[in-house]
């Protein structure tokens, strides 16, 4: 039986929802910047999890880690402005920011157990 891949799984349903999102915002909202940026990084978290999945190093896993991480926080900030700009609802908003703050949250735990590990 596969064991599950929490951070795996959420993070490509994650991309999936971004490009949702680029589709809608692209057709119905005629916004092409902010959205293609939110686009870029949202699915570059998932790319770079299963990148660390064959790291060459235990430091190599984290920094490809620390890198998705990154990308998490920047899409936290583009969906932030596409709500504040009002090209997408609060309902919307609120949804997907709740799965990108769960991403950092889960990408912050298993760099710093990581971390914790290699300096044992």
């Amino acid at each position: 039986m596969k064991k599950e891949n929490v951070i795996k799984e959420k993070s490509y349903a994650f991309a999936l929802r971004m490009i949702k999102a680029y589709k809608f915002l692209t057709t119905e909202q005629r916004e092409f910047v902010l959205s293609k940026q939110m686009l870029r990084s949202g699915t570059a978290v998932g790319a770079l999890i299963r990148e660390a999945e064959f790291a060459q190093s235990p430091a190599d896993f984290i920094h490809k880690l620390s890198i998705a991480l990154k990308e998490a926080n920047e899409t936290e900030y583009w969906i932030l402005l596409l709500k504040d700009s009002e090209y997408i609802s609060e309902t919307s908003f609120s949804s997907i920011h709740t799965d990108c703050v769960e991403l950092i949250k889960l990408l912050t735990s298993i760099i710093n157990t990581s971390k914790k590990s290699i300096n044992k």
